[in-house]
């Protein structure tokens, strides 16, 4: 009896695993119409427009802002300081009195270097007479020639005694000019060094007054990889390069400006190639001592563009997926010249006007439907990429790009 309850449940449990397996097999074989079915039906995709827009051509870089002139102010002559007339930062003119020294020894130096000259003067002209006189007298054998010669030699010693006196009353006078410290150029002030009452040496180590920096127009100098020397010696014989410059902070306007210096030599070292661009700072938005964003424009030439999204790559290179009249695909083999950014310039291989696809290749097979979906997901009306019922693209991702906002090396 206990023999037959098992050989039951065995045979229960066959007929149970049977079922099971008839059951999936089942499923398969019902799974496969299906799945032929499923192949045939249109890829679901987003594309765009093959467009000819401008792409510049740039160079990118990180630069440093300096100013275009700099002048360390120091003291020309020793003497206390009695004034300051500006006070830190402040802005100032070329020629602007910005510190005073104490006048009075230099003018006591000048009041006695005149006083020599005026003796000086006054003796030359005694000579002189004598030597008008002397000459009539010895016109007529009254004096020796000896005589007057003498006479003339004490005139000309006399003369070259005024040449030195007027050129020590000269000194005297530039010496207290000196006491009068004025801006050498337009700019902003830094740092005062002294205080009035302080004593000022010429010459002396450490003696720097003040630091004026013309910040109006401003200098960015920034390097960039040897191998670019020729695209740039090339563009540069066309005219002056535009670059613009994005200072650091919230503010992401750039500055306008252009190609102003490029170096006589690479940089071994660093086998970069050391250039200046000069802007003009009118809001003072560059500040001596930033670091900035530099982008030099090249060129601007008008080239055919794609989604960058719409580059596939394969073995046998890159291609993209074109939506034929029919609404079917076909892969067309391109060869991409530089990418920037969302955009993809195309030397070959692309025509204006042709729709791509630039989302959703992993379903496409050349050759068979698309369906033309927007960028939300629903599905667009029409035959075709040209069919007349078919409604603008809500939005294309090449017309969506900005090329000429784009900073990427060639």
């Amino acid at each position: 009896m206990p023999l037959s309850a098992s050989r039951s449940r065995s045979i229960g449990l066959f007929l149970t695993a049977l079922s099971l397996l008839f059951a999936l097999t089942g499923c398969g074989n019902k799974a496969k119409p299906a799945a032929g079915r499923s192949a045939g039906a249109p890829a679901p995709v987003i594309v765009g427009k093959v467009q000819r827009k401008v792409v510049p051509l740039t160079l990118e870089a990180i630069g440093a802002v300096e100013p275009s002139r700099t002048a360390s102010v120091r003291s020309q002559v020793t003497g206390t300081l009695v004034k300051i007339n500006f006070k830190e930062g402040q802005d100032v003119r070329e020629g602007d009195i910005l510190f005073e020294i104490d006048s009075r020894p230099f003018q006591n130096s000048l009041r006695s270097a005149e006083a020599d000259l005026q003796r000086i003067k006054v003796q030359l002209g005694t000579a002189q007479a004598q030597v008008d006189r002397y000459r009539t007298l010895s016109e007529g054998a009254l004096v020796s020639q000896e005589q007057f010669q003498a006479i003339s030699d004490s005139a000309r010693a006399l003369q070259s005694q005024q040449l030195a006196s007027e050129s020590a009353a000269a000194n005297a006078r530039l010496q207290l000019d000196y006491c009068t410290i004025r801006s050498p150029l337009a700019g902003r002030t830094g740092n005062v060094a002294v205080h009035e009452g302080d004593l000022v040496r010429v010459n002396d180590a450490g003696g720097q007054l003040v630091t004026v920096h013309q910040i109006s127009p401003i200098n960015v100098t920034f390097a960039v990889p040897q191998q670019y020397f020729g695209s740039l010696v090339r563009y540069r014989a066309d005219g002056a390069l535009k670059i613009k410059v994005i200072p650091p902070g919230t503010d992401e306007r750039a500055e306008d400006g252009e190609l102003t210096f490029m170096d006589n030599t690479v940089d071994v070292s660093t086998g970069t190639l050391k250039l200046k661009g000069t802007f003009p700072n009118a809001q003072q938005r560059l500040w001596p001592g930033q670091f900035a964003t530099v982008t030099v424009t090249l060129a601007a030439p008008e080239v055919m563009t794609v989604a960058s999204s719409a580059i596939q790559t394969s073995q046998a290179g890159q291609h993209i997926y074109i939506v034929k009249a029919d609404q079917t695909a076909e892969l067309r083999p391109v060869v991409v010249e530089r990418l920037v950014g969302p955009v993809a310039v195309i030397a070959k291989g692309a025509a204006e006007g042709e729709t791509v696809v630039i989302d959703g290749q992993l379903r496409v097979v050349p050759g068979r439907p698309v369906e033309i979906k927007s960028p939300d997901g629903s599905a667009k009306s029409g035959k075709g990429p040209k069919g007349g019922g078919e409604k603008a693209p809500a939005k294309d991702a090449t017309a969506d790009a900005n090329p000429s906002e784009d900073k990427k090396a060639p």
